[in-house]
């Protein structure tokens, strides 16, 4: 364990160095874990079975990045408020073009659910915002100050990018035989209250989520419990939450196989979702890359054991270790450019959609980024 200024002076050093690292803080932790690759090379996922960092694209059919541990140094510090110079007030201003081609996007992409193309679509876009300098680090701490219930991070890779982000959905976690995956769907403005009203759009969109999740997940867990859905706050927004808990088949169970029915899951694509996905590609006129990907701990060694006292130190001896794997939904992010950063935005179309509200939901979610700007 090293002091916070001493984890931000190795993170800086390897940014210096053009070495790939990712550092980042687990949702309602204070723990700051960072895992500084030795090399510059770029190594893939190729069985789920390796152990360390995976950064996944939103493309399945693209390879995932992978950090591994094998090659790697990993640092962990305790991390507290710092003062951070605070970010301006300024008000980010939107070209009507972009606003009218999203409009028109999420327009056609009702039409298609109406054709009975598919049931819902995710219809995001690409907001690209010039700063004066690019300092990473104070945009990690804003961050991190800001988005204590969020996976808050910050991952780079000389070969491809600076990425950060703080993201309120949980992909999947597996520690041992126990599973669990979050649905998580719907969008309002946070007021003051979880006590809010949801409309039968979003109650639908959130259920298509769900539905989903449960049916890909039978054939392969078992004892699988969905909860009651319940609304949970993220930052400035509001979502509907359902988590679902299952027990492994530890003998068959096979995470690639897993990973490639669940991704991407219709919370970021759509239902059904390959054609869902076809209709993103060809329709959003950006590349969303890992935007709505997912990026993790992948089998990293856990190690738990009973509560000891002075009386009972005997049982230490029965502290054993095993893998867990933590993923999540790359959402609320944010890529930096030089001195842009392209902010990745969008919502759930289904067809009960209202455009303009959809395009307003946009803006409601670039705050999180904008916020820490």
């Amino acid at each position: 364990m090293i002091s916070s200024e001493e984890f931000f002076n190795k993170i800086q050093n390897q940014y210096n160095l053009h070495l790939p690292f990712v550092a980042y803080r687990k949702p309602q932790s204070s723990k700051l874990m960072g895992v500084l690759q030795l090399n510059d090379t770029i190594n893939y996922v190729e069985n789920y079975d390796e152990s360390g960092f995976v950064f996944a694209p939103f493309d399945d059919s693209k390879k995932s990045i992978l950090f591994p541990l094998n090659s790697a140094n990993c640092i962990e510090s305790i991390y507290e408020n710092i003062e951070v110079s605070k970010p301006s007030s300024n008000e980010f201003s939107y070209m009507e073009l972009e606003k009218e081609f999203h409009i028109n996007l999420i327009s056609k992409g009702i039409k298609f659910i109406e054709n009975n193309t598919f049931k819902k679509v995710v219809l995001s876009r690409k907001e690209i915002i010039s700063i004066s300098e690019s300092n990473f680090l104070q945009f990690f701490k804003n961050l991190l100050n800001n988005y204590s219930s969020a996976f808050v991070y910050c991952w780079y890779h000389p070969k491809i990018g600076l990425w950060l982000g703080a993201t309120p959905e949980t992909l999947m976690k597996i520690e041992g035989g126990q599973f669990s995956m979050m649905s998580l769907a719907g969008t309002q403005e946070y007021s003051g209250t979880l006590n809010v009203v949801w409309e039968e759009k979003e109650k639908q969109e959130q259920q298509i989520v769900t539905d989903f999740i449960t049916e890909s997940l039978l054939p392969l867990v078992k004892d699988l419990k969905i909860s009651d859905v319940e609304s949970v706050k993220a930052g400035n927004l509001v979502h509907l939450k359902t988590m679902i808990k299952a027990s492994l088949n530890i003998d068959s169970f096979n995470l690639k196989n897993i990973l490639s029915v669940i991704h991407p899951t219709p919370a970021v694509c759509g239902m059904p979702k390959q054609q869902a996905k076809e209709f993103i590609l060809e329709n959003e006129n950006y590349k969303r890359e890992f935007y709505t990907g997912y990026l993790g701990e992948l089998n990293f060694e856990q190690k738990t054991g009973p509560r000891v006292n002075k009386r009972n130190v005997e049982n230490l001896a029965y502290t054993f270790s095993r893998k867990s794997t933590q993923l999540y939904v790359n959402l609320r992010c944010m890529q930096i450019v030089n001195n842009e950063v392209f902010i990745y935005v969008g919502g759930g179309i289904t067809k009960t959609s209202d455009p303009e509200k959809e395009w307003q939901e946009t803006v409601s979610k670039s705050k999180v980024i904008k916020n820490i700007l």
